[in-house]
């Protein structure tokens, strides 16, 4: 990772914009790796299930509640420590413990041995997301904050295209370990990357030119907590994501392997075409929901919940198509429309918080966001799906794939309705404050 030619930070004022991109960038590579390690369970679910002898209710676990309870539940002590200390430094011991975490991985040769492994992935991933959202927020102003954070947001997706096709041509190739090995390594070059070209911003350095650093501590645990459930735009567009990261999580979950299993797609053909689909349509909806945040949400704040409705209600026919059509090219084509829909949420969701609350706050309560969205979606999502398909095979052996994906259906009508509500609350809001 090179150094920037212009490393320094202004003493006041506005960060250096040169170096700001350089930051984002560096930032991003890092989130890549960090859905690298995470996705790369469900892209080599067949060869693990094959050469471990896991059920899908087994490997819906591993991809959901173990790993989930830790990466969830441990984001709060470590965005607390970050709005205390040094942001950089926590997100770079945080890389470097999940990255290690995925070498245990590849070294596994148990479903306990796997398990616990991801566990520790969980618990590195913990201290990744929530200080880059606030470090971001402290290199961008609030009118290019959107598009910032909508940048950085692309690390799912190029993580997702980037294990399926890594992942996947390793598998094939040599074996799925290897793939585990050689990530987890490319994870402790990045994070030695982070601890020494990036630095530290000064908290609340874009909210206004030349202001100072806030004096004092940083607001509390529990003042942070009250204030976030106090306030019914947060809670909304938590649960909000949350319903739609139950949708996209389970089906990231099972995608492979129910494209593999009951789709007839080899490893060679899912490294190709559904790494494509993946980069393209995750990274097309993130990015565009930050242009169109960015666009309309400060004359109508009702945007934030607005686009992520539309996208989920147009999505929702083609996610049957993709369910129901018995030929993976065919199912391909229906599936990218809702993998490009499905992600119009994450950009908005995080860019009102962060926009929402004071600088010395940001971190926690981007963690408090996470917490919410990843403990319904990343914990249940896959969760259920594995189960679902447990409980159907018995019946349907040939489809229980397919039978478990239908049930996510309804979680669409749920998200659409928890974010036509945020999307009420915040222009109820928007009229009382310009009244």
């Amino acid at each position: 990772m090179p150094a920037p030619s212009s490393p320094s930070i202004p003493a006041a004022g506005r960060p250096n914009d040169r170096y700001a991109w350089f930051v984002l960038a560096a930032l991003c590579l890092v989130y890549v790796l960090n859905f690298l390690d995470r996705q790369l369970l469900s892209i080599l679910a067949k060869p693990i299930q094959d050469d471990l002898g896991i059920t899908d209710g087994e490997l819906g676990l591993l991809g959901g509640l173990y790993f989930a309870m830790f990466y969830c539940i441990l984001g709060i002590p470590v965005a607390w420590l970050a709005d205390r200390t040094n942001r950089v430094r926590v997100l770079s011991v945080a890389c470097a413990l999940w990255s290690a975490a995925t070498i245990a991985c590849g070294m596994s040769t148990t479903y306990v041995q796997l398990a616990v492994a991801r566990m520790g992935v969980g618990i590195g991933e913990a201290g990744g997301v929530p200080p880059s959202y606030s470090i971001i927020s402290d290199y961008f102003p609030p009118e290019r904050r959107g598009l910032a954070l909508g940048l950085f947001n692309l690390g799912p997706p190029l993580g997702q295209a980037l294990g399926v096709a890594f992942g996947a041509r390793i598998a094939a190739a040599y074996d799925w370990r290897l793939a585990f090995l050689l990530l987890g390594a490319a994870g402790l070059i990045a994070a030695a990357g982070v601890w020494a070209f990036v630095r530290e911003p000064r908290r609340g350095a874009t909210d206004a030119v030349g202001a100072a650093e806030p004096a004092g501590d940083a607001p509390g645990f529990g003042a942070t907590m009250k204030m976030f459930f106090s306030r019914s735009d947060l809670t909304l567009v938590a649960l909000a994501a949350g319903a739609t990261q139950f949708i996209t999580y389970a089906t990231l979950g099972f995608t492979t392997l129910f494209l593999m299993r009951e789709k007839a797609m080899t490893l060679d053909q899912i490294a190709i075409w559904y790494a494509l689909l993946l980069g393209v349509g995750v990274s097309g909806g993130i990015y565009l929901s930050g242009r169109l945040v960015d666009r309309h949400a400060a004359r109508r704040p009702e945007a934030y919940g607005l686009i992520p409705a539309i996208g989920l209600a147009l999505a929702v026919p083609f996610f049957i198509g993709f369910v129901h059509t018995p030929t993976w090219p065919l199912a391909m084509l229906f599936l990218f429309v809702p993998t490009f829909l499905n992600y119009l949420y994450l950009t908005p969701a995080v860019t009102l918080v962060q926009n929402a609350v004071p600088a010395r706050q940001r971190t926690l309560a981007g963690a408090v966001l996470l917490l919410i969205m990843n403990l319904i979606g990343l914990g249940l999502g896959p969760t259920w799906l594995g189960a679902v398909s447990d409980w159907a095979k018995p019946a349907h052996p040939g489809n229980s794939l397919q039978i478990a994906f239908y049930s996510l259906v309804p979680f669409y009508f749920i998200a659409i309705a928890l974010h036509l509500a945020l999307a009420r609350v915040l222009k109820h809001d928007h009229r009382k404050n310009a009244a």
